[in-house]
């Protein structure tokens, strides 16, 4: 699950499903993961890839401050050694969270093989990530629009 760092809050109730038969390899949700950057508030939902109890794949669906992490996070060490941009036209919250979700669905092997664990990229099963996207979309949608209370409640800068 993600890995939390000082001053993150999180609200909502976070989703971890299956991504292989013997669970090792899951994705996860937070509906709302909130926090400072550069003095700003920002946040928004985070999704993530695990593999057994390391995280290797993140989503920070953050809007403007949105960004994802790849190569192995909990490797990796520092955030920053593994953050990358969304893509040019990828800017809005719901455009992040479809394309990280397009991203696990489409190039979860070639992450999890670039993050060194080309092991659990063969324990991979489609069905259950077909599954697992499809309970994803239901769990953000079901929790409702989190962001928008955290604006309302001046906890995200826009």
């Amino acid at each position: 699950m993600a890995t939390k760092r000082p001053g993150e809050t999180y609200r909502g109730q976070a989703l971890h499903v299956p991504l292989s038969w013997d669970g090792q390899v899951a994705a996860y949700v937070w509906p709302l993961r909130m926090l400072t950057i550069r003095g700003k508030g920002c946040g928004g939902p985070t999704i993530g890839v695990d593999v057994g109890n390391e995280e290797v794949l993140r989503f920070d669906c953050h809007q403007d401050m949105g960004h994802w992490h790849g190569g192995g996070y909990d490797r990796l060490q520092t955030p920053g050694n593994s953050q990358r941009p969304f893509p040019e036209n990828v800017q809005r919250v719901a455009e992040q969270v479809t394309w990280s979700l397009q991203q696990i669905e489409q190039q979860i092997n070639a992450l999890l093989e670039e993050a060194q664990y080309g092991a659990a990229a063969q324990t991979l099963e489609p069905a259950l990530i077909e599954t697992a996207l499809h309970a994803i979309r239901a769990h953000l949608e079901k929790e409702g629009d989190l962001r928008a209370k955290a604006i309302e409640e001046h906890l995200i800068a826009t």
